[in-house]
């Protein structure tokens, strides 16, 4: 049986992005046995998917930790992978075709890549377009839609009204200029007419309560979700606000009509989500985007 490595480390924007490639691989090799090389968080996301015959965990050793990148090497070499679709393509996992061994076949920007996506504008391509056009040169041409369905979660214990929709307001801690202000989150709530669901990392339950002193029936989830929860609570939600943040990407994969909000640290062109009904609204910085202005956007998507 041919062997197939792809690998994709992170991060959950990253990974989700990744799924119209996961499927396509899957449709190019149907009766391969194809394994992915990621991290805990998106093994456990992934582990119902329909593209992945095995699914690795220890895909990012510290390389401080020699005992580890040793075992990592040793499982890469003795697997006897024929092709490696490396969709991470950064600098680790370009190191990584060291660790597989030079006879499998490449896809990548490794050195001495049998398929490198040679193309010197990569890095100026939406993530989309350029893992396709990395695919394309690999010989893959049949791009069929992600199927989803597996992206479920029992939801009976959140007690969730009929109507909902989802806030998503947080964004990485290291990175406070992605973040439109909570209290504005909170203006936003107030105005709706559906309650909304906050979702989040336990961390950003104080971002939580500031949407809710402006919003009492919103409900607060933070901390308390799945990422197959989400996918599930995107499903049932009429729309979906947020920021550039991972669960905003997983949102609008599932066709969940969603707005996301960008400031400067980040280029929509690059990395926006992509979904069935999906809007984009950027201000610099950030923080001064007006609540109107959201209110009027999201208007016009829900209306789309």
């Amino acid at each position: 049986m041919t062997r197939i490595l792809v690998i994709k480390l992170a991060a959950l924007g990253d990974v989700v992005q990744a799924f119209g490639p996961f499927a396509a691989i899957r449709a190019h090799h149907p009766g391969a046995e194809i394994t992915l090389l990621t991290t805990p968080p998106y093994a456990a996301l992934l582990r119902d998917s329909p593209w992945f015959d095995r699914i690795w965990a220890d895909g990012r050793p510290s390389w401080s930790d020699l005992p580890a990148v040793v075992r990592l090497a040793r499982r890469l070499r003795g697997a006897g992978f024929a092709r490696v679709y490396d969709l991470q393509t950064s600098a680790r996992s370009s190191r990584y075709r060291w660790f597989v061994g030079r006879r499998a076949e490449w896809s990548g920007i490794a050195s001495g890549a049998s398929h490198p996506h040679a193309n010197p504008a990569r890095d100026s391509m939406h993530t989309l377009e350029r893992q396709r056009e990395q695919l394309e040169m690999a010989g893959i041409q049949d791009f069929p839609p992600p199927d989803l369905s597996w992206l479920e979660a029992d939801l009976s214990g959140f007690a969730l009204p009929e109507r909902f929709c989802l806030l998503v307001p947080g964004a990485s801690p290291l990175r406070p200029g992605k973040r439109w202000p909570a209290e504005r989150f909170g203006a936003l709530a107030a105005g709706l007419d559906l309650p909304s669901v906050i979702i989040g990392a336990g961390a950003e339950a104080k971002l939580a309560a500031a949407i809710r002193a402006a919003a009492p029936g919103a409900i607060d989830l933070t901390g308390r979700t799945s990422f197959a929860a989400i996918g599930a609570l995107a499903r049932r939600a009429e729309f979906a606000v947020g920021n550039d943040t991972g669960p905003s990407h997983l949102i609008a994969a599932t066709g969940c009509p969603t707005l996301t909000l960008f400031g400067p640290d980040s280029d929509p062109a690059l990395c926006a989500p992509r979904g069935r009904a999906v809007a984009v609204l950027r201000h610099a910085p950030l923080a001064g985007l007006e609540v109107a202005a959201v209110r009027q956007a999201l208007a016009a998507l829900r209306v789309g």
